[in-house]
């Protein structure tokens, strides 16, 4: 019975690779890694996708500039981000874009957290989006010492912003 019962198992399973197969899926990998070194790491690496030989489901990469599924690196792009500058699904470090951001410094995305946070939902010393928590926030719903938001304008907001707005203004010639 057991065997009967591996079979039809067995059988199962190459039945749904087949129409993986048929269907046009193909399990791509893809691996690049730089020979010249920065500080020990390489100045690239680039890993998508799995790698049975080292027992990966998904791209770690490691280098100066990582690209992968998920990417450790000075600048790092990545379904999980982690570096100096980071960009990905998830991105962790001192400069940040992503769905979930978190910067020490500058956190951009959908929901936002870092020194300084722009998002749907930023939280940060300064926080700029939709829903924002900080000490100085701006949004339609902003929570902090001083605010901008649709129920309340606090006078040293609008200072802040005005001068912030000069300076930028000031930039463009």
């Amino acid at each position: 019975k057991d065997t009967t019962d591996l079979e039809q198992r067995v059988a199962e399973l190459e039945t749904q690779v087949a129409t993986l197969h048929r269907a046009g899926y193909r399990q791509r990998t893809i691996r690049k890694r730089s020979d010249r070194r920065i500080f020990g790491a390489p100045l690239y690496d680039i890993a998508c996708g799995p790698n049975p030989d080292r027992g990966e489901i998904i791209g770690h990469a490691r280098g100066f500039i990582a690209i992968g599924d998920e990417a450790l690196g000075v600048f790092a792009l990545g379904g999980i981000a982690r570096g100096v500058f980071a960009f990905g699904g998830l991105a962790l470090g001192a400069v940040t874009f992503g769905g979930c951001s978190l910067g020490l410094l500058l956190a951009i995305g959908g929901a936002a957290v870092g020194g300084i946070a722009i998002g749907g939902a930023a939280v940060g010393g300064l926080a700029v989006g939709g829903a924002a928590i900080g000490y100085l926030a701006v949004g339609g719903g902003a929570f902090g010492k001083f605010v901008i938001s649709a129920a309340h304008r606090s006078p040293e907001a609008v200072e802040f912003f005005r001068r912030v707005w000069e300076t930028v203004g000031g930039l463009g010639g």
